[in-house]
C-alpha cells in the first residue's frame, strides 16, 4: 500500500511539474509575442535632419566659401553657366559662386565676406541678408538682374559678408 501512495505523490508530483513547463513556456512564448507587438508598434526613433551642407569643410577649403546649411534648393555649382544664381566677391573675378537653384523656393546660410553683387535668374527672385560689424542688411532683388550689394552700394565702402540667400520661384 505504501508503494501505491508513493507512486501517486510521484506521480502528481511530476504531472504538476510538467503542467508547470507547459505553462511557463506558453506563458514566456506569450510573453515574447507581447513584447514584440508593443516593440512592433511602437515607431523608431525620428531621423534629425541638421540640414548641414554634404562637404562644406572640403568646399570651404578649396574654394573659400563657408556653406552652412539649406534645404537642398540652392547649390553650389562647379562652374558657372547661364540662368544660375551668381553671387560675386572680392577679389573680382576670383570670387565667383554660382548656384542652381530648384523648387518653388531655396535657402542656404553661408559665409561670404566681401560680397559685391548678385545675379539672379531669370525665374527667380532672392533675398541676401548681408552683415558688416553690428550692421545687418537685407536685399530684396528682382528676377533676371545684377545688383551691387554691400561695399557697391555702402556710402563708406564698407566690406560685407553674405550671411543668407533665399529664392522664390516667379510664376
Amino acid at each position: 500500500m505504501r508503494s501505491i501512495a508513493r507512486a501517486a505523490v510521484i506521480g502528481t508530483i511530476v504531472g504538476a511539474v510538467a503542467v508547470s513547463g507547459i505553462v511557463g513556456a506558453v506563458a514566456a512564448d506569450g510573453g515574447a509575442a507581447v513584447a514584440a507587438a508593443a516593440s512592433a508598434d511602437t515607431p523608431p526613433p525620428p531621423a534629425v535632419e541638421d540640414f548641414a551642407y554634404p562637404g562644406a569643410d572640403q568646399i570651404f577649403k578649396d574654394r573659400g566659401i563657408k556653406l552652412k546649411s539649406g534645404d537642398g534648393n540652392i547649390i553650389l555649382a562647379a562652374t558657372c553657366s547661364p540662368g544660375m544664381l551668381e553671387i560675386d566677391a572680392r577679389p573680382i573675378n576670383i570670387g565667383r559662386y554660382c548656384f542652381t537653384t530648384t523648387g518653388a523656393s531655396g535657402r542656404l546660410s553661408l559665409e561670404l565676406p566681401s560680397t559685391v553683387g548678385v545675379s539672379t535668374p531669370v525665374n527667380y527672385s532672392a533675398r541676401v541678408v548681408l552683415v558688416t560689424g553690428t550692421e545687418t542688411k537685407i536685399q530684396d532683388l528682382k528676377p533676371g538682374t545684377w545688383t551691387g550689394v554691400g561695399e557697391t552700394t555702402d556710402p563708406q565702402q564698407r566690406s560685407f559678408t553674405t550671411l543668407e540667400i533665399t529664392t522664390t520661384l516667379v510664376k
